[in-house]
């Protein structure tokens, strides 16, 4: 005791024991089966990484970027334990006297007792969760809990050495996503698209219609203020999300330039407006996802401001999705997908308002792993069977099924990408998510082109473009249009 004493104060040890011994005593039905079961499935990080594969195979693109962000917490707070924690207070594992044997792990611990590594892993991996994605954090934060209170009840830690990780964990999601903020601003860098000539200046806004999805993820902090400080004359209209697309069909029939502020799914409204309109756009970016804007090199609201009072802007292309004649085509300028995506993104927003996102999103996951089945069609003339084809607006960079970044849109191609069927979809698409980014294998292809044809295409396939979501037709054209949309973006 004396040694003890010399490393925590008494009182803290004292209370330690007594509440250690306290759980030793207590018994949870059905907590002798499941706990220490849930505290194995946690060794290695194996249970989160398996969380965060489901979450980018299926997730939409923000649960992808908050699995990214949790699996970074998680390495951070794992090297912190292991090379700092461990080894910087040398507190012995508990006796395990008391401890039920039935509980006990078939094999102890060999580190230090302080901190806990199963604690801080998980915390860390649930707030980094949570950070970007507070729905699908607060869906994991009970089973993080879960599994850092199997360590004091198996009898591997003492519940300050709980804590203490689980402190520790969230403070390693706090740094990452610090972090990510830094690179994520330095990397929004303007590509290499053409100049747009005779795109008109408007120093004080005069001839610019802003139509302002007021349900987008960050709308109302997007910087209006600034906008109508910055341009003064331009006439800004403020909608609910079912009004956006009629206000930006008005708006684009009256207005010199369109001026659209919300995410991504607003955005594909707003060129598709313009682009039916003939006038240029102009992206304010305040929504939850911004890909278009980060991609195309916009930050926030002031590039556009300084970009719309010069008159400087560049020739971006569209990517588009006809189906047979006399149907009217759609636009997407970041992707389009048919697959296992759309049939999870379909489930996700049937449930959410229900039970909330990251349970739906989690739901939906299940669901489609489960349940579904690849869409057998022809593509190109050829019958295929595929578990998700993926045609992004230009080239993208990253590795799997659906990448995330571009450095230019005005190449003029799309991006394919094509997980083939058979099997089951997990195995399929966590094998596609390993491939680089233009492969051919069994299970992966990637390419690019100009155009695809779709045909035989089962009736009720869903299909999804730019995070919205619809009813596939029997057969449809996929190609890019060059240099389609004029878009604002300063020098």
């Amino acid at each position: 005791m004396a040694d003890q004493e010399l490393t925590l104060p008494g009182v803290l040890a004292r209370w330690d024991r007594g509440l250690f011994d306290a759980v030793a005593r207590r018994h949870w039905p059905g907590a002798d089966r499941v706990l220490p079961r849930l505290g194995r499935a946690a060794n290695h990080g194996v249970l989160w990484g398996g969380a965060a594969a489901a979450i980018t195979v299926f997730g939409s693109a923000r649960a992808r970027k908050a699995a990214v962000r949790a699996v970074a917490s998680l390495a951070l707070a794992s090297a912190t334990i292991n090379t700092v924690g461990k080894w910087s207070v040398r507190r012995p594992r508990p006796l395990l006297d008391g401890v039920p044997a039935v509980r006990q792990l078939a094999t102890q611990p060999q580190t230090t007792s302080f901190p806990s590594g199963h604690s801080a892993s998980a915390f860390a991996f649930a707030a980094g969760l949570a950070l970007e994605s507070p729905a699908l954090g607060a869906a994991l934060v009970p089973v993080a809990a879960s599994v850092a209170f199997s360590r004091v009840y198996t009898g591997v830690h003492y519940p300050s050495d709980v804590l203490t990780g689980a402190a520790m964990g969230v403070a390693a999601a706090l740094v990452v996503r610090r972090l990510a903020r830094d690179v994520q601003e330095a990397r929004v860098v303007p590509g290499d698209e053409r100049a747009a000539r005779g795109a008109p200046a408007l120093p004080d806004g005069a001839g610019l219609t802003i139509v302002v999805n007021t349900g987008s993820g960050s709308a109302a902090a997007a910087g209006l203020d600034a906008l109508r400080t910055r341009l003064p004359k331009a006439e800004v209209i403020e909608c609910e999300p079912a009004e956006v697309a009629p206000a930006l069909a008005e708006a684009a029939s009256r207005a010199t330039v369109l001026g659209v502020c919300g995410g991504d799914g607003t955005i594909n409204a707003a060129a598709t407006a313009a682009l039916r309109a003939g006038v240029p756009l102009a992206v304010f970016p305040g929504g939850t996802l911004n890909h278009f804007a980060m991609d195309l090199g916009l930050l926030g609201p002031e590039d556009t401001c300084r970009a719309v009072a010069d008159g400087h802007a560049v020739r971006v292309g569209v990517g588009r999705f006809s189906p047979g004649p006399g149907g009217e085509p759609g636009y997407f300028v970041n992707n389009f997908s048919i697959g296992a995506y759309p049939e999870l993104l379909g489930h996700r927003l049937r449930w959410g308002p229900r039970i909330g996102g990251g349970p739906a999103a989690l739901l939906a996951a299940w669901r489609v792993l489960r349940a579904e089945r690849p869409v057998k069609l022809r593509l190109a003339g050829r019958p295929r069977s595929v578990w998700l084809l993926f045609a992004g607006n230009g080239t993208y960079h990253g590795t799997g099924p659906t990448p995330r970044r571009r450095d230019s849109l005005g190449e003029g191609l799309l991006d394919l990408r094509l997980v083939y069927g058979g099997g089951r979809p997990g195995p399929r698409l966590l094998a596609a998510a390993l491939a680089g980014p233009l492969s051919r294998s069994p299970v992966h292809t990637a390419t690019r082109l100009r155009s695809l044809r779709l045909a035989d295409i089962p009736p009720g396939t869903p299909l999804a473009y730019d995070g919205e979501y619809a009813e596939a037709p029997p057969s449809l054209v996929l190609d890019q249009l060059p240099d389609a949309l004029t878009v604002y973006r300063p020098r």
